[in-house]
């Protein structure tokens, strides 16, 4: 397929135009005309990077992609060198944050939702990108903790009565915390995010609500592969998911 085409089938079905984003949302880096192979990947680090284009990518479609609203503007250093690799190959780099986060089906939270067993029954925050919901079957805080270090294959950071049961929660994939507040406020015995800051530990304690920092990239891995899976299906196209080691 063309890359405009893909460009704009993605951007209809994660209705990119609603957001008020970070950064762009779509094509960064133009590539090729032509799309046979995409990769995928969380971020477009530099080991991405070759990995994909080793491969024989022709396309590449991340979560966190470049030019962030707040970095410096200059193509130096580690960008340039990002930058040029995707030139010299004439590979395209796509990329979609926080369109990506909310899809109903597609999205990181949704896709992390089902991969926890999380039933979804509403959605806040930031243009409602964040989901409140239940457990199919109440559960102790430490039972929780180990089958999401199960599903994930990474341990959680857990902050909370491991004794306390669980029956409704909350969860905000990546850089959620700034969450914790409304989550408690929306009466749920547990929030999941990928990061925690210095209050979190704070806010647990003193309102008995449990908060569970799983990873940033570990909880972010899921929307941006089933974005590959969905163009598979689609449009017949290759696709691989490069999965690169991310302990954060």
């Amino acid at each position: 397929m063309q890359l405009i085409e893909l460009r704009d089938y993605i951007g209809s079905e994660l209705a990119v135009s609603r957001f008020h984003d970070y950064c762009p949302n779509g094509v960064q880096v133009e590539g090729r005309p032509e799309v046979r192979r995409i990769a995928t990947a969380v971020t477009a680090s530099q080991a991405v990077l070759e990995a994909a284009t080793a491969w024989g990518a022709d396309a590449i479609l991340v979560h966190h992609g470049y030019f962030w609203r707040s970095e410096d503007a200059s193509i130096t250093g580690i960008k340039k060198r990002r930058i040029a690799h995707l030139l010299q190959h004439d590979v395209s780099l796509l990329a979609y944050h926080l369109p990506l986060d909310a899809h109903s089906e597609l999205g990181n939270n949704a896709q992390l939702g089902i991969r926890l067993g999380f039933v979804e029954e509403g959605r806040f925050g930031e243009q409602e990108i964040a989901c409140r919901g239940r457990l199919l079957a109440p559960k102790s805080l430490d039972d929780l903790k180990r089958s999401i270090a199960e599903s994930l294959q990474r341990e959680p950071q857990v902050i909370g009565d491991l004794g306390m049961n669980i029956t409704r929660v909350a969860w905000c994939s990546g850089g959620g915390q700034s969450y914790f507040e409304q989550a408690i406020a929306l009466g749920v015995e547990v929030f999941l995010t990928g990061e925690a800051s210095e209050q979190c530990f704070h806010l647990a304690q003193e309102t008995g609500v449990a908060f569970i920092a799983a990873g940033h990239h570990a909880t972010e891995r899921y929307g941006i592969h089933m974005l590959g899976e969905r163009l598979v299906a689609r449009f017949g196209l290759e696709h691989r998911f490069f999965d690169q080691f991310n302990p954060i």
